[in-house]
């Protein structure tokens, strides 16, 4: 049996994250350091010295590295309540691709990498770009369609292709990069992830995409690599483990994607309770007829439901267990899940709901990019389907 009750210590710190995003965090949504791709990294550094201040910084990663280390369960307490607020993971520096990056690097880099990647990040002083997408018939939901390629030289490798949709990258102080490996003799050695400092010869961040969502850093780029030469200290793992390694950031970040968006639904389901609970219409507050209540009774199944995926799959994780089908139903429930619950807090608001006076309508236009990113919902049914046809 899963004993979801929480400890005394756990329990203080989801109410003392909740009075932080509450008291100071959402303070700073109405602030102009925001444009159509997200907080300027201005902001960010204010909101992560706040959080620095209040002892909240990167919850996800171990205390050794400036974290607080908390396990999976844990995770899915305080990311939920970071979630409430669209700066509230910017703030704990646990929004992506960060959080997913500190976690690669705290499972597979080396002592030196550990030092010169993941302790900045973890400080919040430095953010950080995942570059595996590619346009042009490239890798995307199926990653075997990797074009980006890195060629051995005689003392590293030469990386020619471009990414595009990497999320960060204007402003990343690295990269991480999967290229398909070839040796000197031209055989293909798999799929291998490099760290290449920004600003090296040979990497260039280009166009800044017109996206619909507005709630990372410096929105998705396209990233081009052209002859870029990166050493073999610069490897992050195995040479040929690429694909290994990557599902190693993959699987436990779908799962904190669906823990950001809890909270990020909650906001808009309270806000819709609290409109229901006010506004008359024929006689009556609008929450009493059965057209609103309602939707707001389905939100609350949904919002239960979501938790409860998530919280499963974090104790799955927590005991050391193989969580990819997990994540993925988790990934595929919650991403469907939680759209509807904005959008039925959105109707329930009416014309308030398209204003930019509550939460919802950037809620609205953020999460429906949820159903795509980390395996679109496609994707997750067909591995699911898979597993179950296995047996």
């Amino acid at each position: 049996m899963i004993d979801f009750s929480l400890t005394p210590e756990l329990a203080e710190l989801k109410d003392r994250t909740a009075a932080f995003v509450r008291d100071v965090v959402m303070a700073y949504e109405a602030d102009p350091r925001q444009n159509p791709h997200g907080p300027t990294d201005e902001l960010r550094s204010d909101l992560v010295a706040r959080a620095a201040e209040a002892g909240l910084l990167s919850p996800h990663l171990p205390s050794e590295w400036g974290g607080l280390g908390l396990p999976h369960v844990g995770k899915a307490i305080v990311f939920e309540e970071a979630g409430y607020s669209p700066l509230g993971p910017v703030a704990l520096a646990i929004a992506a691709p960060d959080e997913g990056n500190g976690h690669l690097l705290e499972r597979v880099a080396d002592a030196d990498q550990k030092e010169r990647y993941l302790r900045p990040l973890a400080l919040g002083q430095v953010r950080s770009a995942f570059a595996m997408t590619e346009p042009d018939g490239g890798a995307g939901s199926d990653p075997s369609m990797l074009r980006t390629e890195a060629r051995e030289t005689s003392d590293g490798w030469a990386i020619n292709g471009r990414k595009w949709l990497i999320s960060g990258a204007e402003g990343a102080a690295y990269f991480m990069i999967m290229a398909r490996t070839f040796d000197t003799a031209g055989a293909d050695q798999g799929a291998t992830i490099f760290l290449a400092d920004a600003g090296s010869p040979g990497l260039e961040v280009g166009e800044l995409l017109d996206t619909m969502d507005s709630n990372l850093v410096a929105g998705h780029s396209v990233v081009d690599f052209r002859d870029l030469y990166v050493r073999r200290h610069q490897v992050l793992g195995a040479v040929g483990q690429g694909f290994r390694n990557a599902q190693v950031r993959l699987a436990p970040a779908r799962l904190t994607h669906c823990m950001r968006w809890l909270g990020a639904a909650r906001r808009c389901h309270d806000e819709a309770v609290a409109y229901a609970r006010e506004r008359q219409a024929f006689g009556k507050p609008i929450g009493e007829h059965e057209g609103v209540g309602f939707q707001l009774a389905d939100n609350l199944v949904d919002l239960h439901l979501c938790r409860l995926a998530i919280w499963q799959c974090a104790w799955v994780l927590d005991q050391g267990g193989d969580a990819r089908v997990e994540s993925s139903v988790a990934k595929l429930h919650c991403s469907e899940a939680l759209g509807r619950v904005v959008d039925r807090s959105l109707q329930v608001l009416g014309g308030l709901g398209i204003t930019s006076r509550t939460a919802v309508r950037r809620t609205y236009e953020d999460i429906r990019a949820f159903r795509i990113y980390d395996g679109p919902s496609e994707v997750h049914r067909w591995s699911i389907a898979r597993s179950i046809l296995k047996g």
